[in-house]
C-alpha cells in the first residue's frame, strides 16, 4: 500500500471537509494543496469530486432531524414547502452559469494566482458586510430561522452564490455574506448556506461523476482504496467543522476569516513572483 499516496488523500480530505463551509474557499484551497502535493492530475479532480460527497454528508447528518421533517410533512407542510422551494429557487442561478460557463472559468481561474487574487478580494467583502452588519439597522428582524425565508430572500442568496464559480471567493462565503448583505441574520445565512450545499454540490458532484462515467480515468486498486480513505477524511473533517461554526457564528464575526484569506493570498502571490514556489499556471 502506498502510505505516500494515502497521505495525501487524508490531507486532502481534511482540507476539503474543513474549507467546504467556512468562507475560504474550498475549491480554492484544494487548488494550491494538490498543486503542491503534485495531485492535480485527471486523477486527482476525480479524487476531489468524490470527496465533495462525504463532505455533503456531513451537514445530511448533522441536519439528519430537520431533513426527516421536511421529508415526512412536505405533502401537508406550508413551511416544508417552502423550504424546498427556497433551496430550489437559490440552486438554480449559479447551476445554470456553471452549466454554461463551467468550462471556460476552468480553463481560464482554476490555477493559484487568480485563486490568491479572489483570495483577497473576498477578504475586502467580508470587511464590507460585516461593517454594515453593524452600521445598519436589520430590515428583517422578522427572520429568526431558514424557515422564516421568503423566495425573494432565497433568490437574491443565490445570485450572491454566483460569485462562488470563481475558485477561491468560496460558496459558503458568497452564500453567507450574500446573505448578510441583503440583510439576514449572520446565523440565518450561516445555516441556510448549509442546507443549500446539499443540492449545489450535491448536483455538482453527481454531474462530474457523470462525466468520469462516461470518459472513465483508470484507478488502481491503492487510488480506490485513497478515494475512500480522503472520502472519510471529508466526512469526519466536515461534520467537525460544520458543528463548531453554528457554535461559533452565534457570538462572533467573519473578520478572521477575511485576515486569514488576505495573509493566505499574500503569501501565494508572493511565493509565486519571487520565485519561491513553481506554481502551476
Amino acid at each position: 500500500m502506498d502510505l505516500i499516496l494515502l497521505s495525501k488523500a487524508v490531507i486532502l480530505g481534511v482540507v476539503e471537509g474543513l474549507t467546504e463551509f467556512l468562507p475560504i474557499s474550498s475549491t480554492g484551497h484544494l487548488i494550491l494543496v494538490g498543486d503542491l502535493l503534485d495531485f492535480n492530475d485527471e486523477r486527482g479532480k476525480a479524487f476531489e469530486v468524490i470527496i465533495q460527497f462525504g463532505a455533503i454528508l456531513a451537514v445530511c447528518w448533522e441536519f439528519r432531524e430537520k431533513l426527516w421533517k421536511v421529508a415526512s410533512t412536505i405533502q401537508t407542510s406550508t413551511i416544508s414547502r417552502r423550504f424546498v422551494l427556497n433551496l430550489l429557487i437559490a440552486s438554480v442561478p449559479a447551476m445554470g452559469l456553471a452549466f454554461i460557463f463551467g468550462k471556460h472559468i476552468k480553463a481560464v481561474l482554476f490555477s493559484p494566482i487568480p485563486v490568491a487574487s479572489a483570495f483577497i478580494v473576498g477578504a475586502l467583502v467580508i470587511f464590507w458586510a460585516e461593517k454594515r452588519q453593524q452600521t445598519v439597522v436589520l430590515s428583517k428582524n422578522h427572520i429568526q430561522s431558514v424557515d422564516d425565508l421568503t423566495p425573494l430572500d432565497a433568490l437574491k442568496v443565490g445570485l450572491a452564490q454566483c460569485a462562488a464559480l470563481i475558485p477561491g471567493t468560496s460558496r459558503s462565503g458568497a452564500t453567507i455574506i450574500g446573505g448578510m448583505l441583503f440583510g439576514l441574520p449572520r446565523a440565518v445565512a450561516t445555516e441556510f448556506s448549509f442546507f443549500l450545499a446539499i443540492p449545489v454540490i450535491g448536483g455538482a458532484t453527481a454531474y462530474e461523476l457523470l462525466k468520469l462515467w462516461k470518459n472513465p480515468v483508470t484507478l488502481s486498486d491503492e487510488f480506490t482504496w485513497a478515494i475512500v480513505v480522503g472520502f472519510i477524511s471529508a466526512f469526519v473533517s466536515a461534520f467537525i467543522c460544520v458543528r463548531w461554526l453554528i457554535h461559533y457564528v452565534a457570538g462572533h464575526n467573519f473578520i478572521p476569516f477575511a485576515w486569514y484569506r488576505i495573509i493566505f493570498g499574500l503569501l501565494v502571490l508572493i511565493s509565486a513572483y519571487s520565485g519561491l514556489v513553481a506554481w502551476s499556471h
